[in-house]
């Protein structure tokens, strides 16, 4: 089982949450990791981030990062969306 868990902040405040499951065994991990992220996305109609290098190296590093205004190039209405893998096969 695989399951991300979406966090957006606003004035260091968590505003809403979501966990993601995915149970599929066909999709390799980042396939997840973006299918995940597009669900979140959708369910907050919020833009889809750009993965920065800075993103990505943080992602690797720790299975979590944040993506501020520097990821989206719409304005958005709050501090950062984070995301981070809670669970995975």
């Amino acid at each position: 089982m695989f399951r991300l868990w979406a966090k957006v902040f606003k004035e260091n405040r968590l505003i809403k949450d979501m966990v993601v499951v995915n149970d599929s065994k066909e999709l390799r991990r980042t396939q997840k990791v973006f299918a995940a992220l597009e669900e979140v996305c959708q369910e907050y109609d919020l833009p889809k981030p750009i993965w920065l290098d800075s993103t990505i190296n943080q992602f690797k590093r720790h299975d979590k990062t944040r993506f501020t205004q520097d990821s989206f190039i719409e304005a958005i209405d709050f501090d950062y969306l984070e995301i981070h893998v809670i669970e995975e096969d």
